[in-house]
């Protein structure tokens, strides 16, 4: 899924596994599942037109008895089961905090975590106290080699200064592991946010800098002291944005793959002395590296050599304060809030405290919650059910690909091979990371949070040189998401995504399971193996032309109808960017086609007998409609057309079906219909 979630939905049901009892696993049925208990049922709109606005039709009644809560930016299905589990989990860690654990064990880490950000009290006494041998030695600099020094230390504790780093599988080499050194080291969200003149991105450029100078203000610094730093950090980052690409060049993975031996890389970065900046991280000198933006890099080496001392410690402060200001006391917490929270997403009030801080567990320990989370909420025969459910999809689509009436031979034979290497993880690791080197205490939220950080910068840093590990997981058990890996050939599915609120499992009928769980996430996250980005990658995973020059000219046209589609879609004041989004669109065309095509397999759609009065057809596109169901603030639905690969949530239900000649056949959509798509203008990839 990797994807804008969809927020909770408030029906009186339990969250409960959207179990598979159905063709996966050889017992298809359709249950009798009352429509008082129905959500398609009961979430539908009669009052507006299938053709005119599908996701409203779907949807509508649950819209309308549903606002966004105050402190939510966005609210639909997911947010319940998020809550769900947030629910799970405060039970872990508040039963981990009175256990007394022993020092060093699971239990106690993640019980200390807890408390350490529950504990308000002491968290305010602190202030910045957590911060202040960082802003002492930022303030001590009088050096450009302290200057980068500096730098780079904030990289090992989660700053992002002046650039990203990251380690990962080499695009080229799938087997190694390399340094990547990409665009970064700005405060908002894109670099459009630094240039475009409407009205809402002048706005927020605005309040900008007087969100610096506040907390800049709360560091100690006097009014005018504040402003002051403010022009510095927004100057420094101006230039980095007018260097930066856009999200549409971000996602051309030929254009930001730029291999650089260390030489190189000093040749074009001589005032960065990078051997130096790895030894200050801990990481030894590397032969080559992978630069993503050159460009970029080179006016990052500029500005330490021009921008003045006291502008860079300007900058670093507020680097140091940005990243760590959910973790230290109210009045930092509150201007934060007030800018990314109220400015940016629209949101009047913070999530409760407990909620933030479980978030904040999650992202940094999650794993460690999730063994006791998986024995408590999963089951081995859950794990199976959802490998059966994974195995039919893929079954469907290798028979999708056979099929393919604008695809030559040559390419369907690799296309199949890569599908069959693809690596199908399911529910829960076998395999478990090991934490025992990170050290938690009760001392301090923040410098707990700076300790996790940098345990994740050296646990990261030392696959270096070792072999790759294609068992690792990069998402906890729990999560509600899911995602494809081009260079490990792997599609991921946590137990976690396969929540869904609803009815017991015995009453789901298949149209809901195969659009839900089926399209939106297992044959959405197969297909990004083939959108315009993972097609790229071979059957290894490694980034090298396998296509026929014709199938890829056939593949290109195709998706520009994609392009085009989306880029006509207004939202608030702005168009939808058809290119940046162009992978979560084709994935989602290509998940909505594969699973209804699996979905024709089952009993219940070759019966074709009606169920609470509807077709087994229009319960299947309902049903994908309804895996998508939320609302957004318009001030989110602008944060995610600026920075996301998304589409809105509405758009990636009315989009595909648009496409599909069973929804115009399911609900008799005909021209004159504001959905309608003449047949010759239906895209069809996947």
């Amino acid at each position: 899924m990797v994807a804008a979630i969809p927020r909770r939905w408030r029906l009186l049901f339990t969250t409960l596994l959207l179990c598979s009892s159905q063709s996966a696993m050889g017992e298809s049925q359709t249950p009798a599942l009352p429509a008082e208990l129905d959500p398609l049922v009961r979430n539908l709109d009669p009052s507006v037109r299938p053709g005119d606005d599908f996701f409203r039709h779907a949807n509508g009644r649950w819209l309308s008895g549903n606002p966004i809560p105050a402190s939510e930016h966005s609210w639909g299905i997911g947010r319940l089961v998020v809550d769900q589990v947030r629910r799970q989990l405060r039970e872990i860690c508040e039963e981990s905090a009175a256990a007394n654990a022993p020092k060093g064990s699971s239990e106690q880490r993640v019980g200390d975590f807890w408390v350490s950000g529950m504990d308000s009290l002491r968290i305010e006494r602190l202030g910045a106290e957590p911060l202040r041998e960082e802003l002492e030695r930022i303030e001590a600099i009088e050096n450009r080699d302290q200057l980068r020094r500096e730098i780079a230390t904030l990289h090992t504790i989660g700053v992002s200064a002046l650039h990203s780093l990251f380690i990962g599988q080499d695009d080229k080499d799938s087997d190694s592991y390399v340094v990547f050194l990409w665009q970064g080291g700005l405060g908002l969200d894109d670099r459009d946010y630094y240039f475009l003149q409407d009205s809402t991105t002048t706005r927020i450029r605005e309040e900008y800098p007087k969100h610096i100078a506040a907390m800049m203000t709360l560091l100690g610094q006097d009014e005018e002291r504040a402003k002051r730093s403010a022009r510095s950090v927004l100057a420094i980052e101006t230039a980095l944005a007018q260097a930066s690409r856009s999200l549409e060049e971000q996602r051309d993975p030929y254009a930001n793959y730029n291999k650089r031996s260390l030489r190189q890389l000093d040749e074009l970065t001589p005032a960065i002395a990078w051997s130096d900046q790895f030894g200050t991280m801990g990481i030894p000198a590397p032969d080559s590296v992978v630069v993503g933006q050159p460009e970029f890099f080179a006016t990052a080496d500029s500005l330490l050599t021009h921008a003045t001392l006291d502008q860079w410690k300007d900058y670093l402060r507020w680097g140091l304060v940005n990243t760590f200001a959910q973790r230290l006391s109210r009045p930092f917490e509150e201007q934060d809030f007030r800018f990314y929270g109220q400015l940016l997403q629209g949101r009047t009030v913070p999530r409760p405290r407990w909620k933030r801080v479980l978030d904040a567990e999650e992202d940094a320990i999650g794993e460690l919650m999730g063994q006791v989370w998986v024995k408590r909420h999963c089951s081995p025969a859950m794990k199976a059910r959802y490998e059966r459910l994974v195995d039919d999809f893929f079954a469907t689509y290798a028979e999708r690909i056979q099929r393919l009436d604008w695809m030559t031979e040559p390419t369907k034979e690799k296309a199949l091979a890569k599908l069959a290497r693809v690596n199908k993880k399911v529910a829960y690791p076998d395999q478990w990371k090991d934490f025992s080197e990170l050290q938690i205490d009760r001392s301090s939220y923040a410098a707990n949070q700076m300790r996790v950080n940098e345990w994740w910068f050296r646990y990261e840093a030392a696959k270096l040189g070792q072999p790759v590990d294609r068992d690792e997981w990069h998402m906890t058990p729990q999560t509600y998401n899911a995602y494809y890996s081009g260079s490990n050939v792997e599609i991921v599915l946590p137990a976690g995504v396969f929540l869904a609120p609803g009815v017991a499992d015995s009453l789901m009928d298949d149209a809901i399971v195969y659009a839900n769980a089926g399209a939106a996430t297992i044959g959405h996250e197969i297909t990004h193996g083939f959108d315009d980005n993972g097609r790229q990658y071979d059957a290894f995973g490694n980034l090298r032309p396998w296509w026929t020059d014709a199938d890829s000219v056939q593949f290109t046209a195709r998706a520009q109808t994609l392009i085009d589609q989306y880029d006509a879609y207004v939202v608030g004041d702005r168009h939808v960017r058809g290119e940046a989004t162009l992978g979560e669109n084709i994935s989602d065309l290509g998940g909505l086609v594969i699973g209804y095509e699996a979905f024709k397999k089952t009993e219940q759609w070759k019966k074709g007998e009606k169920l609470n009065g509807l077709t087994p057809d229009q319960r299947f596109f309902l049903g994908y409609a309804f895996a998508w169901m939320g609302q957004q603030r318009p001030e989110y639905l602008d944060q995610m057309i600026m920075s996301d690969v998304h589409a809105p949530a509405f758009l990636r239900v009315n989009g595909p079906v648009s496409n599909v000649d069973a929804f115009y056949d399911a609900f008799d959509v005909k021209p004159g219909d504001a959905m309608y798509r003449a047949p010759g203008e239906r895209v069809r990839i996947w």
